[in-house]
């Protein structure tokens, strides 16, 4: 029994052999390569496009009042009284406070009593010249027949009348002195009436009556009696970026929008041109001038504007998927003579699906639509040319 049992085991394990190494077994017959080289990826390419840039950027910016001031007086007094507040529109010239300094009207009565003092010596000094004039005129008459009147006596009448008109001369200068010494306190006077320098609107409110107030380096000149600026024109300040500022002349129009009026845009031209940059902020600030008749807008407010874009001169664009980026570098991919390369550009202004990109790119140059950091340079690829949209 133990003996058929052995010769059954062997038998069963010399068919198993025959078996693994039967000829019709499957598997790569010997010699036969186990891995089959891969077929160039197919890429979707589009051509580098060259024109003139001329497109629009949103950007934003702040209405500003075109003339804003704290009014001061010039000179120093007490409010008296004050007849407008915050939110009161003026006119030009209009007034609008009234002060009162009572050392002033002290000035105004020295200075009367001294300009009538000059002109009564002036009345003076003319009357005594009218008189030794006339005496002068009757002796020198006189003097023609011999031994009516002596020599001395005549030139002491005309020495005499010469010094009056002196003393006249020296008077008229004394009065008109004394005029413009009047004059002067009566224009400081006139300064107590405080009146709106242009049509506006009080926005702030400073004092009360019996505040003193007064010009800068006096008493009161920390504070100013209201603020007042323009309501139907503004400055709209936009920080334009360096590279978005060249191109755009003055008085180009140019469309903006503000919160307070959804779905609504306004249009000014550009009126000023700082032509310096920020070295902070890498901007220029321009100035749009903003008519606003029914003074719909309001300064202060944050606006966002439609700045224009534009090339003197051709750039190259190519579609925005076609910038890829990595850790280290912005590129794109171009395919020449079947192979991929990485070439470093740096964008610039979007314009539609196109962006602006600088770098060793000439026109029609093929890079890929879809720019990926995984089509790695070098890579042999089947370039299908992507078609117009």
């Amino acid at each position: 029994m133990t003996h058929k049992l052995t010769a059954f085991l062997v038998l069963g394990q010399a068919g198993l052999l025959l078996i693994s190494c039967s000829p019709n077994q499957a598997g790569p017959p010997p010699g036969t390569a186990s891995a089959k080289t891969s077929a160039p990826a197919e890429v979707e390419v589009t051509r580098v496009v060259s024109q003139k840039l001329n497109t629009t950027v949103r950007l934003p910016a702040q209405l500003v009042p075109y003339e804003v001031v704290d009014v001061f007086p010039k000179v120093t007094g007490f409010v008296k009284w004050i007849k407008v507040d915050r939110g009161s529109r003026v006119k030009a010239s209009e007034q609008i406070a009234q002060l009162e300094a009572p050392e002033l009207e002290a000035q105004r009565a020295e200075a009367e009593s001294k300009y009538q003092s000059a002109e009564s010596q002036l009345a003076a000094a003319q009357a005594r010249l009218a008189a030794d004039q006339a005496t002068y005129r009757r002796m020198n008459a006189a003097s023609k027949t011999p031994g009516v009147v002596a020599m001395n006596d005549l030139n002491v009448a005309e020495k005499t009348a010469e010094s009056d008109q002196a003393n006249v001369t020296a008077s008229e200068k004394s009065a008109k002195a004394a005029q413009d010494a009047l004059r002067a306190i009566a224009q400081l006077e006139a300064y107590l009436a405080i009146r709106a320098p242009f049509d506006g609107e009080v926005t702030t409110r400073y004092v009360h009556p019996g505040a003193l107030v007064g010009p800068a380096g006096g008493p009161g000149a920390m504070t100013p009696i209201v603020q007042i600026q323009t309501l139907t024109r503004h400055r709209l300040v936009v920080p334009v970026p360096e590279y978005d500022a060249a191109g755009v002349p003055e008085g180009t129009e140019v469309s903006f929008s503000v919160p307070s009026f959804p779905g609504k845009t306004f249009q000014a031209p550009i009126a000023r041109i700082s032509r310096a940059v920020d070295v902070k902020t890498r901007t220029m600030p321009v100035e749009l001038d903003v008519r606003d008749p029914q003074a719909r807008l309001d300064p202060g407010t944050f606006s966002e504007v439609n700045w224009p874009v534009r090339r003197a001169y051709p750039t190259l664009f190519v579609p925005a998927s076609a910038v890829a980026s990595d850790l280290e570098r912005t590129f794109v991919i171009r395919v020449r003579d079947d192979r991929t390369e990485w070439v470093d550009v740096k964008t610039g202004a979007a314009s539609g699906s196109l962006i602006e990109v600088f770098g060793d790119l000439t026109a029609a140059d093929q890079v890929v639509v879809r720019g990926t950091d995984q089509l790695r340079a070098g890579t042999a690829v089947v370039a299908r040319l992507a078609s117009a949209k």
